[in-house]
């Protein structure tokens, strides 16, 4: 009796419901609005400093669709050795930044919980 309440205890909590989402599975325009909904900057758009956007959404937009393109590729080159928000996080908001106070390192976890919320696709 004990060992079958384990063994159920086991596969319940091991089941998908409680697995972490398969980030690869969401298109890249969907984990773009997760960034620009974690990054939530008016003057850096989606986060992005490397390229002076004017604040400018739509081409912030842009160079961000672009950058978790490359990402995605690397990440498969590389032959996906974390999870995909993981892998583009070390590029894209990479801790101990020069302009880091502290916050890069919730970014993926922040994008994370955007894709698990939903954003449009």
């Amino acid at each position: 009796m004990v060992k079958n309440i384990t063994i159920l205890i086991f596969f319940f909590f091991a089941s998908p419901a409680f697995a972490e989402p398969l980030w690869h599975n969401y298109s890249d325009s969907q984990i773009v609005e997760a960034i620009g909904k974690a990054e939530n900057s008016r003057k850096f758009p989606y986060g992005i400093k490397s390229i002076n956007t004017h604040s400018n959404i739509a081409y912030a937009r842009k160079i961000c669709l672009q950058s978790v393109k490359n990402g995605r590729k690397r990440w498969e080159k590389a032959g996906r050795p974390v999870d995909l928000i993981e892998y583009i996080s070390r590029r894209y908001c990479p801790v101990n930044a020069p302009d880091d106070n502290g916050t890069n390192r919730f970014w993926s976890r922040n994008v994370k919980n955007f894709l698990r919320k939903g954003v449009k696709k």
